[in-house]
């Protein structure tokens, strides 16, 4: 795929070019959730609020609110097409046809909309709420991330000249391609896309996907991306998010009803999907309790999404918890997705998937062929490890910029549920530094699911 990045971001007319370019262009995890949501909980409302956790930088003074407002609009003007429904009813997803209702599909169709927002500028950060029916605003937060994150990178094209745009571009492929090339010929990898939310931008990111691709084929597992998978006929990657969880919580009427919400969302989720989609994400409101106090059959589930947790310790605790209950860890599925990038997904590959011999690390290897060489890698499989490589593959611009500034560098930017039938929604996370809600009641989920395992880190993005 040969786009000349320099020459377009040079010569075109932004303000008419949509951010989002198809209701399919999100995480294919939200149309999962989405179908969950119609089905469980079509009359419940819920909030989505924008979160700039990198609040040294002022935001509004980086993203024109009126474009922003603009490419608003623009999505909720979009339908979903005909082929697109044809394609979420007729292909295989996870080796299953049919994963989505017909009924469903006809509601897609005909009846689904984006709901109103609050935009506005405060304190130099961007102020976006969502409110309405949880169907209505659940799809935003990729669309928004995505927008916003867009926006920003298109107002800092526009301070450089041809030669300096094309100097970033060459940077950024010369990293892409030496990430490509330490992955590539890696025995057993298995590396998907999971980067829209903080994409550079749309059109990277397709060429990032194609690159990794044909970079890395098998190595290469899909992307999260509902939209470029349904282009360029790639798997599409994904799940549940940590929103289930936090509505179910919220919506408990006691500490009782609380600490059992995040199993009756497992038990409503299977029910949904006839036993298929079964990866745990434990960490809404701490790992450690969450395997601690799970019931027996949570183990029958096909593996677990590490987010916030450190990986290496995450999967440890999950691997000694499928021992202790008598499964075999080598035939489940641990998935990272936590601010990856190649050197954790090297290192992790390699502490779940083989072992590196000889006292090499990660670091040792600059190419496929020293991390294939016969006297430092033995492949003894702990437990299927795949890696959802996110914003490090599609927006890593960092040093890029040959005006030295760091305009070009990702933030951590999160557009988290708020609220559910106006009732608060908390998020503890294992790591304090991402947790999210109501002070007071973010003290009483802890009170309630304790603090085990729960250790501070920095948050990058």
């Amino acid at each position: 795929m040969i786009i000349n990045f320099a020459r377009r971001a040079h010569d075109h007319n932004w303000e008419l070019d949509p951010i989002t370019r198809s209701l399919l262009d999100t995480d294919f995890y939200k149309l999962l959730m989405l179908q969950f949501i119609w089905k469980h909980f079509s009359a419940t409302r819920a909030t989505f609020t924008l979160i700039n956790r990198t609040s040294l930088v002022r935001l509004a003074e980086h993203v024109s609110i009126r474009q922003l407002r603009e490419q608003l609009e623009a999505a909720r003007k979009l339908r979903f097409s005909r082929s697109e429904l044809i394609w979420l009813a007729g292909n295989t997803f996870y080796g299953r046809r049919g994963i989505f209702d017909p009924a469903f599909l006809h509601w897609l169709e005909h009846d689904f909309r984006l709901s109103d927002y609050e935009l506005s500028v405060q304190d130099g950060q961007v102020s976006l709420r969502f409110h309405g029916l949880w169907s209505e605003t659940t799809m935003w937060e990729i669309y928004a991330l995505s927008q916003i994150a867009e926006l920003k990178t298109r107002a800092a094209l526009k301070r450089l000249s041809e030669l300096e745009l094309d100097i970033l571009y060459a940077r950024a492929k010369t990293r892409l391609w030496e990430k490509m090339a330490r992955l590539r010929g890696v025995p057993n990898l298995s590396v998907s896309d999971f980067g829209a939310r903080r994409r550079h931008s749309f059109l990277w990111h397709e060429y990032v996907v194609s690159a990794m691709r044909d970079t890395l084929g098998a190595g290469f597992t899909g992307t999260s991306n509902a939209f470029l998978a349904y282009k360029h006929d790639l798997e599409a990657i994904g799940t549940n998010g940590h929103e289930l969880p936090m509505a179910m919580a919220a919506l408990a009427n006691n500490d009782e009803q609380l600490r059992g919400a995040q199993y009756r969302l497992l038990e409503l989720w299977q029910q949904s999907y006839q036993g298929e989609l079964l990866i745990l994400l434990p960490d809404t409101f701490g790992t450690t309790q969450f395997l601690r106090n799970a019931p027996a059959w949570v183990a029958n589930w096909t593996g677990l999404r590490m987010d916030s947790k450190d990986a290496y310790i995450a999967g440890d605790e999950y691997i000694a918890w499928l021992e202790a209950r008598g499964r075999d860890a080598r035939q489940k599925r641990l998935i990272a997705s936590d601010a990856l990038d190649v050197e954790q997904i090297l290192g992790l590959h390699a502490y779940f998937a083989g072992t590196i011999l000889n006292g090499a690390t990660p670091d040792d290897f600059r190419s496929a062929a020293d991390f294939l060489d016969a006297n430092r890698w033995s492949p003894r499989r702990r437990i299927r490890f795949s890696a959802g490589w996110g914003t490090l593959l599609t927006n890593d611009f960092r040093n890029c910029n040959p005006q030295g500034d760091g305009d070009f560098d990702p933030i951590s930017l999160v557009c988290k549920l708020t609220d559910v039938d106006g009732r608060p929604a908390v998020k503890l996370s294992d790591n304090p530094s991402k947790a999210l809600g109501d002070p007071d009641q973010a003290e009483r989920y802890r009170r309630i699911f304790g603090v085990a395992g729960v250790a501070d880190a920095p948050v990058f993005i």
